[in-house]
């Protein structure tokens, strides 16, 4: 099994990037207006979502805030009044996650108008002939978001990925009315080959949330997507299955998502030889992956780091301060994944 368990602690202590990204072509992560600017005109998407991505950020830095007077002896010794044992413990930690997953959705509610529209590609721009190439080190990321969902989940973290040097940053919005993740992953293979074309690079990174990541997994696994793709980055995505909801059968890709149906079977198949390496970040207070560990990326032919993300629930993966600087790490520059065959040793991170 060539895979490693890292874990994230978060201690709600870290807070959300807040400056102005330039140069972005996505509605969603446009510049931030100045805070008593009057707008001489009537509110465009751009600036909702520039105003919901800073009320979201707003809203992590108060909840690290209420958090971080919580751990006082006043406030920390309360819970062990009213509930027993472990119970108290657990309640603190999953009062916090509750509250920033109920505040993440809120601001999620208002963004997600911005990411409908497909995203504005920018045409090839043709390096200079004289200037080396540095492509190999730094690929571009595709950004994939989840079940009826859009690209607005991402915002900060395409903010996040944007302040620290990534050169070339693009969503892919699959329809919500998606029924395969098959078909799914042979859209993302054709977008992926256009990239490639606009960009002059031979391999890309993939950013995948909950269900995208399992279209890439597939794509890479299935489709041959390997030698395009250098490293996938999944968050909270059902690898072996989810059992949650059963009443959601009804819709075709659910079923998909299901332990033991035709996709997760396949993705058991062996995978020889496969050079993208895998990182999979998985919370253990999401609800929606039952059991937990199913986030977990667990196959023998596939390079995987498992990394445990503790304190926070499902929504906050793609946004929390601390996973995307983890994000950040996974996809720094460096030797290309599977060249020797060997797993991810990376230490683990703690948040302190």
């Amino acid at each position: 099994m060539k895979s490693t368990d890292t874990a994230i602690t978060d201690t709600a202590t870290d807070t959300a990037a807040t400056d102005t990204v330039t140069g972005a072509t996505d509605p969603a992560g446009a510049a931030t207006p100045a805070p008593h600017a009057t707008p001489a005109a009537p509110v465009s998407t751009a600036s909702t979502a520039s105003t919901a991505s800073r009320t979201l950020s707003t809203a992590l830095t108060t909840l690290s805030a209420l958090a971080a007077l919580a751990d006082l002896p006043p406030f920390r010794a309360l819970p062990r009044r009213l509930l027993p044992g472990r119970l108290a413990g657990l309640s603190t930690v999953l009062v916090k996650a509750t509250a920033l997953e109920l505040a993440i959705l809120a601001g999620h509610l208002v963004l997600y108008p911005s990411g409908l529209a497909p995203e504005r590609r920018a045409p090839r721009v043709p390096a200079p002939a004289d200037v080396p190439s540095a492509a190999p080190e730094r690929p571009p990321v595709l950004l994939l978001h989840g079940f009826i969902d859009n690209r607005s989940v991402f915002v900060l973290l395409r903010r996040a990925l944007a302040q620290h040097g990534t050169r070339h940053l693009e969503s892919l919005n699959y329809s919500p009315l998606t029924c395969d993740i098959r078909a799914a992953a042979t859209l993302l293979g054709r977008h992926i080959e256009d990239l490639c074309e606009r960009t002059g690079q031979d391999r890309i990174d993939i950013v995948g949330h909950s269900l995208g990541g399992l279209i890439a997994r597939y794509y890479v696994q299935r489709l041959g997507g390997d030698r395009r793709v250098r490293t996938v980055v999944t968050l909270g995505t059902p690898h072996s299955g989810t059992r949650v909801a059963p009443l959601a059968d009804a819709h075709p890709i659910v079923r998909q998502m299901r332990p033991g149906s035709s996709v997760i079977e396949e993705l058991k198949e062996p995978a020889p030889g496969c050079a993208t390496r895998f990182v999979s970040f998985w919370s253990d207070l999401d609800p929606l992956m039952v059991p937990l560990e199913t986030a977990c990326v667990d196959h023998p032919d596939l390079i995987a780091q498992n990394v445990r993300v503790t304190g926070i629930g499902h929504l906050a993966l793609p946004v929390h301060p601390a996973v995307a600087a983890a994000i950040r790490e996974a996809l720094a520059p460096g030797p290309a994944a599977g060249a020797d065959g060997a797993a991810d040793t990376r230490g683990g991170l703690t948040v302190a």
